[in-house]
Order: structure tokens, then sequence, then C-alpha cells
């Protein structure tokens, strides 16, 4: 009788440990929303000079990682700081030259031997994001909305100008080396929004075209893929 009732004790204890484990388990709050991230974008050149209009499809592709931060037991707030690479291409009107004395700039006007013409800048990124999620340890379907600041170094920057008669390329050294700008992304699950607008100006100070100041801002919108 004593073994049986020993016997009976012991497994009520395992069942009442796997239970304790398994509520643990389904309440973790440890769990991190460490992401990669893959996002594509239009690029709009707000703020443009007299007569200088986009053409084509200005467009933008990143890659990355964030490391999550929680700033609750819940883990439905946090700091997101990610690391990642970022390509942009803007199509315009705005015709840059090299000269002897620098770079120059003209505005085209549609001429017939115009085909195209872009600014093409490659950026280290760093984002910055207060984070607000409903996601729990066991449930990856969840709404976002992720805020804050995205900071940029330029690796490289190529003017590309294409007629009927030449093609001319070359890396483009008047463009801003240090960007920074506000950045949102938003949605559910996998499938988000993003946005974002440069505080600071394309190119250096006193860029100028036609005796103005070329103080062009982008603002992407697109969407932005997180993968867990």
């Amino acid at each position: 009788m004593k073994l049986y009732l020993v016997g009976v004790s012991f497994i009520l204890a395992l069942g009442v440990r796997a239970q304790t484990l398994q509520d643990t388990i389904s309440t973790d709050d440890r769990y991190l929303e460490d992401q990669f991230y893959l996002g594509i974008t239009y690029n709009f050149l707000l703020q443009q000079p007299e007569d200088v209009t986009q053409r084509s499809l200005s467009y933008g592709l990143q890659a990355g990682f964030i490391k999550d931060i929680p700033l609750n037991r819940t883990r439905t707030t946090g700091l997101g700081i990610g690391l990642g690479y970022g390509v942009y291409s803007y199509y315009s009107n705005l015709v840059a030259s090299e000269t002897a004395n620098g770079i120059e700039y003209e505005v085209d006007g549609g001429g017939a031997n115009f085909n195209r013409n872009k600014l093409e800048t490659h950026m280290l990124e760093m984002p910055i994001q207060f984070r607000w999620r409903t996601s729990t340890a066991t449930e990856y379907r969840f709404y976002r909305i992720y805020a804050g600041v995205k900071l940029a170094y330029l690796l490289g920057a190529r003017s590309k100008l294409v007629t009927d008669q030449f093609k001319d390329s070359f890396f483009n050294t008047d463009v801003r080396k240090f960007q920074y700008g506000l950045a949102l992304n938003l949605g559910y699950h996998s499938f988000n929004i993003h946005a974002y607008y440069m505080l600071n100006n394309l190119f250096n100070d006193g860029v100028q075209v036609n005796d103005q100041d070329i103080g062009l801002r982008p603002l992407r919108i697109g969407f932005i893929f997180y993968i867990l």
C-alpha cells in the first residue's frame, strides 16, 4: 500500500512538473524579435529645383539585420538596432557632367536624343527603431509599428547618362556622405509598408544648377519584409 501511494505521488508530481514546464514555454518572456529584413521602394525626389522632374522608375533595394532589445516583460515594446545595405536609383532630367572644373549640372529640356539619366547611391545603413508589436513566444503572425531614424553612410555614387549618341558614366563625389532621416514600418506578419524621409539634402551644400542650390530630399515608400 505504501509503495502504491509513493507511485501515485510520483506520477502526480511529474504531471504538475510537466504542466508547469508547458506553461513556462507558452508564456516564455525571454524570446527576441531579432530579424533579417528585405525591402523595395519607389524613390521620390522632393524640393526639386525649377524645371527638374523625375523620369522612369526610381527604385530602391535594402537588406540587413536588426537586433531586438525588449523594454518590457511581455516583449510588446522594444528597441531595434540594425545594420544593412541599400542601393537607391534616382532617374531625372538633372544631368551631371565631369569637367575640368569639377562636376557640373544642367537640366535637360527633353530633347529627342535624351534616353535616360540617373544617380545611383550605395549606402551602409543603421536603422534605430522604437518597436511596438502584438507578438508572443508562440505567435509569429502579429501586428507591428516600428518608428525611428535611419543613419546612413555613402559607400559610393555613380551618375549615368544615356543618349542616342553616347553613354557617360562616372563616380559622383558631391553626394552627401552622411545621411539621416525618419523611418516608419507598419503592417502585419511579413508584409509591411515602409516609408523613409531624408532630413538633410542628397547633395553637399553649395552644389547648384542654374544658380540654384540642389536641395533634393528623397522620400522612399514601399514594402519591407521581416524574416525571423
